[in-house]
């Protein structure tokens, strides 16, 4: 199998931490869509990262699915639980992480736009979603040890990365002060080999290593 991605996304390091922790091989191949040569396009229309091409050749996009496809690939390290309702909490946790993304993206892409082209209102807009977001996973965390259930899985991998992702392109925003049990969660994951591998900028290829 082959990944479509790039090394700072929050999404393509959430495949390849599960990639990591299912202990599923993979070769990462860093591929920019705004680029020309981009191969993006010919595997997913929306022309979006990352995308998992399997062994048959087909194509599997957004995140979430391919998650999704990886857990059910083997038993092995089960990252959402298969009872209903436990399983739409794991949902919900990434859903929200997902979204904390995709406010931090808006604002790093607004911001690399002309200034003069730039929209305060729009910035200001993906910034109460942060503000939000990052109110909610602490709330809902609590003094809990993982964000859903009694065990690691999915909820934490999200909001781990999406946590990696606010350091890297935010590192202003003191959300450790404020939301001490987010920041104790975040130290946890840190120390996990597939959160140390996908903080390396250099493509590796993905092998057994949790």
């Amino acid at each position: 199998m082959k990944l479509l991605g790039s090394v700072a996304s929050p999404y393509a390091r959430k495949v390849r931490i599960v990639m990591s922790e299912k202990r599923v091989e993979c070769v990462f191949e860093v591929d920019a869509p705004w680029s020309a040569t981009s191969k993006v396009p010919e595997h997913n229309p929306l022309g979006k990262i990352p995308v998992l091409i399997t062994e048959n050749g087909s194509a599997i996009y957004d995140s979430r699915v391919i998650v999704e496809y990886l857990d059910n690939l083997t038993p092995l390290n089960r990252l959402i639980p298969e009872p209903n309702r436990q399983r739409i909490d794991v949902k919900r946790w990434e859903a929200l992480a997902d979204g904390l993304c995709d406010a931090l993206v808006a604002i790093h892409l607004e911001k690399a736009r002309p200034q003069q082209q730039q929209s305060a209102e729009w910035i200001v807009r993906q910034e109460k979603k942060i503000d939000a977001s990052l109110k909610a996973i602490a709330a809902d965390l609590g003094d809990k040890t993982w964000c859903s259930g009694e065990q690691y899985n999915l909820s934490d991998i999200s909001v781990g990365c999406a946590l990696g992702y606010l350091d890297l392109r935010f590192s202003h925003i003191d959300w450790r002060n404020q939301y001490p049990n987010i920041a104790k969660l975040a130290e946890k994951l840190a120390l996990r080999p597939s959160f140390k591998e996908t903080e390396s900028s250099t493509p590796r290829s993905l092998k057994a290593s949790a």
